[in-house]
């Protein structure tokens, strides 16, 4: 089993093994992969965090040894310290040289503004980092929610420059210490069923379906009227039981509310 390991701030993950092919996810600075399928200078790759298949390029991942593997496994395992901003910078301790690292980045070996992966120490802005999972309260979801809003929509994105709906979700409730899968059609398995709006909190995840029942979008809902989603960007929206009121869309319903989640 080939292991693998991001170290660009984001890599695109396509459908197919070219370079004109449609992104269907990313992967981020220090997420790791197994190597499914190799074609020419490309790889099919399984993220390890989420499950996702597609191509890389090659040149794009680095390839770990067995022990860099464990290492990182077992640094996988304990207190996951993520960048909490949309955007930071580390600065490498080896060479000085600066990477950008997207919201959700897991830090390995996090301590004091300094993290180290496959043996290089990086200096990070403590601000920019949750040390441990924030505990789900309003005023941090709120603070952490303001920091997000008008990233554009990018289909398969999920890094502050383009986020698509689930990658939004997927990102924010990283940093509050619950791993949700990729797509919406996967996060709706996971949590329990609120029952209604009236009942919601929170952080509690809104889900939308076309008209033959299939999930096609997700939201997260500040309340029961609020609902902040990915749609052409980052935006609070109102909502009710029918489900999501554009405003900026003419006073029309531009998403049916199929079921909600908590987790």
């Amino acid at each position: 089993m080939r292991k693998a390991i991001v170290l660009h701030s984001v890599v695109p993950v396509r459908g197919e093994a070219k370079e004109t092919a449609g992104q269907e996810t990313q992967l981020v600075f220090a997420e790791t992969c197994t190597i499914v399928e190799e074609k020419d200078r490309w790889m099919r790759v399984k993220n390890d965090a989420d499950g996702q298949e597609g191509w890389v390029d090659s040149k794009m991942i680095t390839e770990m040894s067995e022990t860099e593997w464990q290492i990182m496994k077992e640094a996988q395992q304990g207190i996951k310290a993520r960048v909490k901003m949309p955007m930071a910078y580390a600065v490498s301790m080896n060479n000085g040289q600066t990477i950008p690292l997207t919201a959700g980045t897991f830090l390995p070996e996090y301590k004091d503004g300094q993290f180290t992966i496959l043996g290089v120490s990086f200096r990070i802005d403590p601000s920019m980092v949750a040390e441990q999972p924030m505990e789900l309260t309003e005023e941090n979801m709120l603070n952490t929610i303001r920091f997000f809003l008008n990233i554009p929509y990018l289909w398969g994105g999920k890094n502050a420059m383009g986020m698509d709906c689930s990658g939004f979700t997927q990102t924010v409730h990283a940093l509050f210490g619950h791993h949700l899968l990729r797509n919406a059609s996967e996060q709706v398995q996971q949590g329990q069923e609120v029952k209604s709006l009236t009942e919601a909190q929170i952080g509690d995840l809104a889900f939308f379906d076309h008209e033959d029942g299939k999930i096609s979008h997700v939201g997260l809902l500040l309340d029961k009227d609020r609902i902040v989603h990915c749609s052409g960007r980052v935006k609070v929206e109102k909502i009710d039981e029918k489900g999501i009121f554009s405003v900026e869309r003419g006073n029309v319903y531009t998403h049916h509310l199929a079921t909600i989640r908590r987790y």
